[in-house]
């Protein structure tokens, strides 16, 4: 007899698979609309961000499509589904939750833009403009990848500008989880949803870079929360 290491699963991962199952015993064919987010988390007790984190990893493996103001839609029921589905479970599993990655940075990105406000340099100040320009062009074209990209770029740029060591090897761990499949999947859905939510954040970086070159900790403490409050607020709301 063989034995197997027992480890609980996330809950999102059961909701995903649940999912899974309806589309394979044909409740749900190629091509329907599954239920809302809001009957989802209804049927199955849990909260929406829960739900949209499932539904982020099931769109990131291609099972199922998300349509803007309309809903999700089944995909894929091939004969392919059970290795699908293997490679969404993996995806949960195996990578931090999203909600807790933006839980843990809205703790800690906010008062280390404020110490990189008391303490960038002349250098440190004509990087985060050159980023922050760049930054700017790519929200005005609306293309995700990219921008995605240079968001990352000026958060790891305002980290180096508080230069503290400590504060460096704890953070850059967590901001690196932007390049997580799921990370990417579920903010691109329900946070960046469209060239104005691009944009609509690369304002956000306007007050936030502007508190850090003007060296005020408190402004530039309170700017970066107010980011993770939005993100928050956005991929919670219904």
């Amino acid at each position: 007899m063989q034995f197997h290491k027992v480890r609980p699963k996330k809950v999102a991962t059961i909701v995903a698979e649940q999912i899974i199952e309806t589309i394979k015993d044909g409740s749900f064919p190629v091509g329907s609309k599954l239920p809302s987010e809001f009957e989802l988390a209804e049927h199955m007790g849990v909260s929406r961000p829960t739900i949209r984190e499932a539904l982020s990893a099931l769109t990131a493996v291609g099972l199922i499509e998300s349509k803007p103001g309309s809903g999700n839609y089944v995909r894929n029921g091939t004969s392919l589904i059970d290795t699908i589905a293997r490679e969404a479970v993996l995806v949960l599993e195996n990578e931090s939750s999203c909600i807790e990655i933006m839980e843990a940075r809205g703790l800690f990105e906010p008062p280390v833009a404020g110490l990189a406000a008391k303490k960038r340099t002349v250098n440190d100040v004509e990087d985060l403009r050159s980023l922050h320009e760049k930054l700017g062009h790519l929200a005005k074209k609306g293309d995700f990848d990219p921008y995605f990209a240079m968001d990352k770029e000026i958060h790891l740029a305002i980290v180096a500008a508080s230069h503290n060591t400590l504060v460096a090897g704890a953070l850059i761990p967590l901001i690196n989880t932007m390049e997580q499949k799921l990370y990417r999947e579920f903010t691109q859905d329900y946070y960046f949803k469209n060239k104005l939510g691009l944009e609509d954040v690369a304002a956000l970086h306007d007050e936030l870079i502007q508190a850090i070159v003007d060296q005020d900790g408190e402004l530039a403490t309170q700017k970066m929360r107010e980011h993770w409050e939005r993100m928050q607020i956005a991929v919670s709301s219904r």
